[in-house]
């Protein structure tokens, strides 16, 4: 009796620990990935391993992974936003614009930048939880138009040579420029660490998982359905216009082509970190893993060599085998 309570206990002991291995796998799968992917790279360049390449790698990853916290906000709750990439265009180069020629507060210039960021998400908000037009339509249209609105503001030319008040913003470091970690990438790390804690541990997180869990169980639970989706749109919005700030920072210069097809890269960012479009599912940080993932994937491609034009191809592909891959996840499930 006693030997069998034993090999019972056993099970359910092998069982747990199997369980745990299976949890641990799916949750850091991209981690495990990042680094066997570093490895490979360490050994095919002899460039890729050092202090800077990695530094550089996580400084061009701040900017696609703050971006990417609003598309997974919007992802939770099945749906995705195609215009992220030129809501950061036109909200930063609009931000430039006032800086550059018409003397602004450099400050106020951002605010004024971040706004029209939560503003083009809120039209989007509106758009897709009020008007019922499709997600995949509203916001495919309104990325025309903050492509049109940005070669306005420019006349299609850059903006160089910002004000030096934004310089340690998107080019500054703590700890010393030789071997400081870049401010962008603590503001990254604070952002994950404070959007992590809204998404598992308060009320509008929970609703935003059980309306993408499926929005019209949620709706007869008493979840205002429509406020949520036009708040993780307006958020996101926000987000690229602060994406917007952090990049113009970096490179000191505004341009229509600033976070050109950053909304396809803050897509695969999430669904190589495992959140799904079917929504609901997937934890946030696993899109700061994915867009770090990414951004390794191609400055290692860049180390050896391999052509611009097909690393285009190459990221098509990435973005077609992460929805295949989640679409098998959703599927065995």
């Amino acid at each position: 009796m006693i030997s069998l309570m034993n090999t019972g206990e056993l099970n359910i002991n092998k069982e747990r620990r199997d369980s745990a291995i299976i949890r641990f796998t799916k949750n850091y799968v991209i981690v495990i990935a990042t680094i066997i992917m570093a490895i490979v790279f360490t050994f095919a360049s002899d460039y890729f391993l050092n202090y800077d390449n990695m530094r550089n790698i996580l400084l061009q990853s701040s900017t696609i992974a703050v971006v990417s916290i609003g598309q997974a906000f919007i992802l939770f709750t099945g749906e995705f936003d195609l215009s992220l990439g030129q809501n950061l265009a036109v909200s930063s180069c609009l931000a430039a614009y006032l800086m550059k020629f018409q003397g602004w507060n450099p400050w106020l210039s951002v605010l004024v930048g971040i706004g029209i960021g939560s503003l083009i998400g809120f039209t989007n908000g509106i758009l897709i939880a009020y008007a019922k037009i499709p997600c995949f339509i509203a916001t495919l249209a309104m990325q025309n138009v903050c492509r049109g609105f940005a070669k306005i503001i420019t006349n299609a030319t850059p903006i160089p040579t910002l004000p030096k008040e934004l310089d340690f913003i998107g080019r500054g470091f703590i700890g010393g420029k030789q071997y400081g970690i870049p401010v962008s990438v603590v503001i990254m790390v604070v952002f994950y660490m404070v959007f992590t804690f809204i998404s598992r541990r308060t009320k509008l997180g929970r609703n935003i998982y059980a309306i993408g869990g499926g929005a019209e169980a949620a709706f007869f639970a008493g979840i205002n359905v429509k406020k949520y989706r036009l708040i993780t749109y307006t958020l996101a919005g926000a987000l690229a216009g602060i994406g917007g700030i952090m990049l113009i920072s970096r490179l000191n210069s505004a341009s229509v082509t600033n976070g050109s097809l950053y909304e396809f890269d803050a897509i695969i960012a999430c669904i190589m970190g495992g959140i799904s479009l079917a929504g609901g599912k997937g934890r946030l940080m696993q899109a700061m893993y994915g867009a770090i993932f990414l951004v390794l994937f191609f400055n290692g491609m860049t180390m050896l060599n391999v052509h611009p034009f097909l690393q285009d191809v190459i990221k098509g592909v990435v973005l077609v085998s992460a929805i295949g891959i989640d679409l098998l996840r959703n599927k065995r499930k």
